[in-house]
């Protein structure tokens, strides 16, 4: 498939590395790195990451997963998180300069000369987008990028990206337990001819019956996963579990097959950490719904049936994709 009017053509499922850095707990690198290469054996293009995942250990891991690999992957880079050394978000920075020294440190972790698809993680309320898409569309031109993205922006911000610089694709959350992008966004991004990458299939493993593994799980500060919101969402995600079983399917192929069947034309990006998640992902390719299996997710998780916001309120409150 291809991304976008004007993207490469990718593989129909994406590899999503944030969890192969500390957020769900500590991963184990050998299973990661694995996992990786195990994606690319299997046709895999696009690996998305973010340069404040683990402050640069995700981009240090994929620079060692994909030596000798590289005219195989697309990279897909998000920047503008601000961390302190304490892992604490400290906000946005989406400035010109602050885009160009990003990227020459990205390509600095990662071993590379180009990025292939670069893109702020957020939007900076204090900077014009028509400022940050210019200072890519200038690395492009340079040479050190070949696309540009957008993450979780609303329909007005990928409009006014759109008019400066053409764009492939917006990173949002969007699956069964997710579906707001039906609404606006998702319409706005057909009509101008941009795809998305779609992160949160899953909803972070609450539909696959992912447990929390404790305070170093970042999703014990999720409101789907805690107090009576987590418990409401138990039930629904063991129906949703049973429903996987009647189909021959396991609950994360059925989220998978059934974003792909409402949105044929955008990108599920999976975070697989361990090479058997990945085959367990890449098997709903083998097997699309029927319609009557479609009809059955909608009945079981219509709009809204998920308790809680996927962020903190806090977090919620900046992203531009939910105004």
């Amino acid at each position: 498939m291809k991304l976008g009017k004007t993207g490469p053509e990718v593989f129909p499922i994406g590899l999503g590395c944030m969890g192969m850095s500390p957020v769900y707990g500590t991963p184990d690198r050998k299973e990661s790195i694995a996992t990786i290469h195990e994606a690319i054996e299997r046709g895999v293009s696009l690996l998305d990451t973010g340069d404040f995942y683990g402050m640069g250990h995700n981009e240090l891991l994929l620079r060692e997963a994909i030596a000798g690999r590289r005219d195989k992957v697309l990279l897909s880079v998000k920047f503008g998180a601000q961390r302190s050394p304490d892992g604490a978000f400290l906000g946005f920075d989406g400035r010109p300069v602050a885009v160009k020294t990003s990227l020459a440190y990205t390509l600095q972790r990662l071993g590379v000369d180009h990025v292939d698809i670069y893109r702020p993680a957020r939007l900076d309320p204090s900077v014009p987008i028509e400022e940050t898409v210019g200072a890519i569309a200038d690395m492009i031109a340079a040479g050190y990028v070949k696309h540009i993205g957008l993450s979780e922006v609303g329909v007005d911000t990928i409009r006014r990206a759109a008019k400066t610089h053409p764009i492939v694709d917006l990173q949002i959350e969007y699956g069964p337990a997710t579906r707001k992008p039906e609404e606006k966004i998702f319409p706005a991004l057909h009509a101008l001819g941009i795809s998305a990458t779609l992160y949160g299939v899953l909803s972070r493993g609450l539909l696959s019956g992912s447990k929390v593994g404790g305070p170093g799980d970042y999703r014990a500060h999720l409101p789907r996963f805690a107090g009576a919101a987590g418990e409401k969402n138990a039930a629904v995600v063991d129906a949703f579990a049973k429903l996987a079983q009647d189909g021959g399917r396991s609950p994360a192929q059925l989220a998978i097959a059934w974003t792909v069947a409402k949105e044929p034309k955008l990108l599920p990006i999976i975070g697989a950490r361990k090479p058997a998640q990945l085959r367990d992902a890449l098997g709903a390719l083998d097997k699309p719904l029927t319609p009557a299996e479609i009809a059955a997710v909608d009945q079981l998780l219509p709009p809204g049936s998920i308790a809680g916001e996927r962020y903190p309120q806090a977090q919620m409150a900046h992203l531009d994709s939910e105004r």
